[in-house]
């Protein structure tokens, strides 16, 4: 039970935020950044680097959903978004960001950590 819930919460927030939410405003965008593109660019990263994060949170959630019918999908879905995290907090404390701009990579990376885990013992 435990596992699909991670699933879904990491699935639903990742599309959220590169599907729906990528153009406006939120108090959690780095530096001083409106969109999630300009985001990028207040790290110093490249516009090509914003297309494949993008590509690889939507893909890998897309994939945490798929492992309800294919679950040898969640692993390697949970470990990327994992690392992708870890680069997210990476970045947030290079542009000296407030802690509070890092809750939700910090959350996805410790949801992926307990999704990973638990995949690997159940």
């Amino acid at each position: 039970m435990l596992i699909s819930t991670l699933q879904v919460v990491l699935a639903l927030g990742l599309l959220n935020v590169w599907l729906l939410r990528s153009l406006k405003p939120t108090r959690y965008r780095g530096g001083d950044s409106v969109t999630l593109k300009q985001e990028f660019s207040a790290y110093g990263l490249p516009t090509w680097f914003f297309y494949l994060v993008g590509t690889l949170k939507i893909g890998s959630a897309l994939m945490l959903l798929l492992g309800f019918w294919f679950p040898a999908l969640i692993q390697p879905a949970a470990l990327t978004i994992l690392g992708l995290m870890v680069g997210a907090l990476a970045m947030h404390i290079r542009v000296k960001d407030p802690l509070l701009r890092s809750v939700p990579a910090l959350s996805m990376l410790i949801m992926c950590t307990v999704l990973v885990t638990l995949n690997l013992t159940g």
